[in-house]
């Protein structure tokens, strides 16, 4: 006859381990290796050895006998079946094998359904033009949600007359039905099929809402969009979402802002970007350049002097006529730049007399030349101008 393992080693445990402990191993255990779930050959000894050693080690006058005298003092107290009438470990047993065979739901099924729950979240995209993204706005926005039925104030029956008595559950919400385990009957508890778990049954269900106590409504808001919003960006309205079950929170609204493109504006995080083309003379002998800047009250004009021998990607920067910076309390904590980049356009089509004067011109300006590789052309100008994008 083979000896037998120390209890401790069983459960992997130390000797000084806590009843805590100890009853934490067991349950790691036994789910690992009883025999309907395990692959392991020899599960079902092991599963019994487990047993055997918390049958023991889970009662503080045994665990004493075994560390003094050892298996020889507990040889008739593990009885190898620790788990019938009065066994020590039965309630823990039973709670393993639900969670195996039932997904935990032993004891909780009809309660939890009638716990508070919070309502689900609502998401809702929004159309802003360019220009109310940058300084913001006010928008009425309309969107479906569930609302509770104002007739019966979501206790789903006819206002006058009361919720009865689930007679199948008797009130609990919960049903038990017994199954027959290794070492035991086990009773799993699920929520009642009659009543929902809620354990009560309406007989005079709301006229309104037909006994949901809920209703598909059209819900209607003015929200405020702050100054700075960029396309993807949600904003949030908190308690807009769907209603909490038995009086939980409701869920929120999210905003996703959708930028409408401007016709000649470009946004770089808190900068403003704008091309300015001018013609080959403009940029030679320099111009004063009318450009549009955005407003709260709207697109004004600007100028920029342009000096002579400007190049074609040469950018110029106006201060403080970008994108409000916000500080996260809403304040404005100042405005970002504007960019203006120049692009010197060449003209395709020539009149005789300007054909002319290009090539009295052109004679003056000498032969084309190949610049150092170490310089940046136009291209790598304009790229770093994007942002590398």
């Amino acid at each position: 006859m083979a000896s037998k393992r120390d209890y401790y080693e069983v459960l992997g445990v130390s000797r000084g381990a806590s009843p805590e402990e100890i009853k934490k191993a067991f349950r790691q255990k036994a789910r690992q290796y009883h025999p309907d779930v395990s692959e392991e050959s020899n599960a079902s000894e092991i599963f019994k050895e487990i047993n055997e050693a918390y049958a023991v080690l889970s009662d503080q006058q045994k665990r004493a006998t075994y560390d003094r005298f050892g298996h020889a003092g507990v040889s008739g107290a593990a009885g190898g079946a620790p788990y019938g009438p009065g066994g020590a470990g039965f309630g823990d047993l039973n709670d393993i094998l639900n969670e195996i065979f039932f997904g935990g739901m032993g004891g909780h099924a009809g309660r939890s359904r009638r716990m508070p729950r919070r309502g689900a979240d609502l998401q809702h995209r929004l159309k802003i033009e360019f220009e109310e993204a940058v300084f913001g706005t006010e928008k009425d926005i309309e969107f479906e949600r569930t609302e509770v039925c104002s007739v019966c104030s979501g206790t789903r029956v006819e206002p006058g007359t009361s919720p009865e008595r689930c007679p199948t559950c008797g009130g609990t919400g919960e049903v038990r039905q017994m199954r027959r385990a290794l070492f035991s009957d086990m009773i799993s508890i699920t929520a009642c099929p009659d009543c929902d778990g809620t354990g009560a049954r309406i007989s005079t269900p709301c006229h309104e809402c037909s006994g949901r106590g809920t209703l598909r409504r059209i819900r209607r808001l003015t929200v405020s969009i702050p100054a700075g919003v960029d396309h993807g960006t949600q904003v949030t309205i908190k308690g807009e979402g769907e209603p909490g079950a038995n009086g939980g929170p409701a869920g929120n609204l999210y905003i996703v802002i959708m930028v409408q493109p401007h016709e000649y504006f470009r946004r770089k995080g808190h900068e403003l970007q704008i091309v300015a083309q001018i013609n080959v003379a403009q940029a030679a002998l320099g111009h004063t350049l009318n450009v549009p800047t955005l407003t709260a009250n709207g697109e004004v004009t600007t100028e920029i002097p342009v000096p002579a021998g400007t190049q074609s990607g040469q950018v110029f920067t106006l201060r403080g006529k970008g994108v409000p910076r916000l500080r996260r309390d809403g304040t404005n904590a100042g405005y970002g730049d504007m960019q203006v980049m120049v692009e010197v356009t060449i003209p395709k089509h020539l009149t005789p007399e300007q054909y002319a004067l290009f090539e009295q011109l052109g004679a003056t300006l000498g032969e084309a030349i190949i610049p150092p590789a170490s310089s940046k052309g136009f291209f790598e100008r304009v790229f770093d101008w994007l942002g590398g994008e």
